[in-house]
């Protein structure tokens, strides 16, 4: 089925970029500028997004390798604390003393 009529793109080479992609690193996170750039094309109108979108996330191979999941959770609790305190300006610690 043809996903991108721009590009020509079908479901079938969209699986087998996703499928090429994980093989060689299995750490990578799969997006769908990479697959444009693994086809070696780009997307015009963006009108086949929503298609190409839900034909990517059909692919067993697209999901965040184990490796990564939770990362974001954990880098939010580490750098919770080292936020600056409330008074850091000058101006509001009574410079004029």
């Amino acid at each position: 089925m043809i996903v991108c009529h721009c590009m020509n793109i079908t479901d079938s080479d969209i699986h087998a970029a996703i499928d090429w992609m994980r093989k060689s690193d299995s750490a990578a996170i799969i997006t769908a500028g990479k697959i444009y750039h693994a086809l070696g094309k780009s997307a015009d109108c963006g009108g086949c997004m929503p298609l190409f979108l839900s034909t990517m996330r059909r692919n067993d191979n697209i999901e965040v390798p184990n490796t990564l999941r939770g990362l974001r959770a954990a880098a939010t609790k580490e750098n919770r604390h080292e936020r600056r305190h409330q008074g850091h300006r000058l101006s509001q610690q009574g410079a004029s003393q």
